[in-house]
Formats: structure tokens, sequence, C-alpha cells
């Protein structure tokens, strides 16, 4: 079978408004897992003893299972306990928690990498702890993981793909209807693909001057 130029041409157009739905959802799943991620942070270096253990059966649980398996269990199984969502929200969720774990593990690494003299000086101002994680402790670690951060969203922007399982109509679920209606997956599948790789290598560009543009700050 020969490679259809004018299908897979014309496919773009149409794949590429697919994908801000993509990049919306991206955008709401990245802010949510940074902030969640933020609190489980905060939550694990106080070190409370009765959250620690359901906390590590929590990131041992997210960790390691499936990413899909997590986006069923929030869109077919949490109705039997009556929370029903959307697929988008479905997704969201599922996503967003998935990232908030992997964030707050790098977290906790950059957290190693501040050197302890400046919460010591800080709180010999007499900055409440509240000031010292706003002002001092978390700029300085948002900075140290922003190539993190800029990993993390493109990984998130594939992982919305995984939505189309649960028929949320983005790129891929976009690009399969396409397939059906023609008969020719390869061209409509091989346009998907090029449309999620120009958007994270996008993405990959924006971290990278941005990462420039603080380092400069820092200078």
């Amino acid at each position: 079978m020969d490679f259809d130029n004018a299908l897979f041409l014309g496919a773009l157009p149409i794949l590429a408004r697919a994908m801000l739905l993509n990049l919306q959802l991206a955008a709401a799943i990245i802010v949510l897992a940074v902030l969640a991620a933020t609190v489980l942070t905060l939550v694990r270096a106080a070190k409370w003893a009765p959250v620690s253990a359901p906390l590590d059966l929590l990131i041992s649980l997210v960790r390691g299972t499936p990413l899909l398996i997590q986006i069923f269990i929030c869109y077919y199984a949490l109705p039997a306990i009556g929370l029903n969502l959307s697929p988008i929200a479905a997704g969201i969720l599922a996503i967003s928690a998935n990232s908030m774990i992997f964030l707050s593990e790098a977290m906790r690494g950059g957290l190693g990498s501040i050197e302890p003299g400046q919460v010591e000086a800080a709180t010999a101002l007499g900055l409440p702890a509240s000031a010292i994680w706003l002002r001092v402790v978390l700029p300085q670690l948002f900075n140290r993981i922003l190539p993190v951060l800029t990993a993390e969203l493109t990984i998130v922007v594939k992982a919305t793909a995984l939505l189309s399982m649960i028929t949320v109509v983005e790129v891929l679920r976009t690009a399969q209807q396409m397939s059906a209606a023609t008969y020719r997956p390869f061209e409509h599948l091989l346009a998907a693909a090029l449309v999620f790789l120009l958007a994270n290598l996008a993405i990959g560009a924006a971290g990278r001057v941005l990462e420039a543009r603080l380092a400069a700050g820092r200078a």
C-alpha cells in the first residue's frame, strides 16, 4: 500500500486543532500536580508519623501501577462509591495524581540541595515557618527542579493520549476516527505522532529558554 501524502498533510491541521485540547488538559494537570506535590512535600518534610505510612502506601501504589489502570479506576470504578466523573475530569484526576507523586520525589531531592544555613539564618531573623518556606525554600526549590518540571510536562502531554481510551476526543482519538473513516491508519497515526513530537519539542525549547533566563538572573 502506497503512502498517501495528501491524506497525511490534510490530517495535520485537523490534528493540530485537536492538540489544543491535549495542551489545555496538560496545563490543568501540571498546575494541579505542582500544587499537590508542593503540599505533599511539605507534609513529608514535617515527618508526621500518623500520615507517613499512608503516604508511603499511596506513593508505592501510584509508582507501581500503570497509568492507564489509574485512569480506568477514576472513570469506571469511582462511580461505585458515588463519585461520577466526566471523562475529562477523571483523566485530569488520574494523571495529576500520578504526576504529583513523581514531582514530589523530585522536590524531596531538591530540598536536600538547599543550604541548611539559609533556613537557620531566616529562623534567627525571626521569620515564621510559613515565610521561610514561601520566601526562602520554595523559590529556590522550583528553580532547581525546573528541568524536571519541563520534562514532566512533556510526559503529561503524551499521557493525555491515554484519555482516548475513555472517549476523550483529543489527538489520538481524532486520528482513530479519521482512520476508521478512510481505512488508512498509517497516515493518520503518523500525523498524530508528528503533532505530539512538535508540541513537545516546543515545550522543551521554551523550558530551556526559561532556564537560561533564570540562570542569567542569578548571575
